[in-house]
């Protein structure tokens, strides 16, 4: 018996200390208003292996769209990569309280972009992952204090959900360290469609965006539409949107926690490019002075 105790106690030590952030702190944003569905029960779509990107969207869109990331999850502060399915409809890594705060101070920018625009109708669209929907909850809140900026517009605050703006799937490496998002992006440069570790490829999350944003199209005119996903997802809306050639080069265009820009639908209006950094092993990949964490 004392052996077994032993081998017990050596297996639970094992497991505490496997991980460096174990012992991090890691409060997390406790939403009071999601949706009575929100269970990890549902049936989501399968992950499509496609052969070439989608075609361009239409040049001229009845909406406007911005995309908003979400705010800093727990995931982030772990330093983890967090796309598995069974996190749509869950509670699962989402937001810290600093993450809350930088959805709330999300609007500002928002209100920025929405006022040069000439549509007066404001709908939020959300990933399935807790720390996106959040995030527009707090974005939302966040509007409600800048009334003076808003005084014509229509905010809707029944924020809906597309399955197709969830995170890109990052298959083998779902769970990993941050640095091995450097064993993918290198490649999705040089090959939109390749799936290297069973990760979702850029012309599949572009595939699924022109689904969603076409859907949307059918279902509401005159809105100014706020897409809130995720960084890869985001980046490759962003480029796709824009008509890069190569949407692949997406990750030098990168989003921090919170950010939110109108989806424009040139190349020129893309900002200019960061290529990332070498990466260190156990370091995370990451541009000078800025948060690139994908999850």
């Amino acid at each position: 018996m004392p052996y077994i105790l032993c081998q017990y106690l050596l297996l639970l030590l094992t497991a505490k200390y496997a991980c460096p952030f174990a012992n991090l702190p890691m409060r997390e944003y406790r939403s009071k208003d999601l949706p009575c569905f929100w269970s990890s029960t549902k049936i989501l779509p399968e992950i499509k292996i496609v052969e070439s990107m989608p075609d361009s969207l239409p040049i001229d869109l009845k909406n406007n769209y911005y995309l908003l990331r979400h705010g800093q999850s727990t995931a982030n502060v772990a330093g983890i990569i967090s796309s598995s399915r069974n996190l749509a409809y869950s509670k699962k890594h989402g937001l810290t309280p600093l993450g809350y705060q930088q959805g709330i101070e999300s609007a500002a920018k928002l209100v920025e972009l929405l006022e040069q625009s000439d549509k007066l109708r404001v709908i939020f669209v959300s990933s399935p992952f807790a720390r996106a929907f959040q995030t527009a909850e707090a974005c939302l809140e966040g509007l409600s204090t800048k009334e003076e900026g808003l005084v014509d517009f229509e905010i809707d605050s029944d924020i809906k959900i597309k399955d197709d703006l969830m995170e890109r799937y990052f298959g083998k490496l779902d769970g990993e360290a941050l640095y091995t998002y450097s064993y993918v992006w290198p490649v999705d440069k040089f090959n939109v469609t390749h799936t290297a570790f069973d990760v979702e490829s850029v012309a599949a999350v572009s595939t699924r965006l022109q689904g969603v944003i076409m859907e949307l199209e059918d279902d509401f005119e005159e809105c100014n539409v706020v897409l809130v996903s995720h960084a890869d997802v985001l980046q490759i809306c962003q480029l796709y949107g824009a008509g890069a050639e190569n949407v692949g080069i997406f990750s030098s265009y990168r989003f921090g926690n919170g950010e939110v820009r109108k989806m424009e639908r040139t190349v020129d209006s893309l900002p200019p490019p960061k290529p990332l950094e070498p990466p260190f092993r156990g370091t995370i990949t990451k541009m000078p002075d800025e948060d690139v964490s994908s999850s």
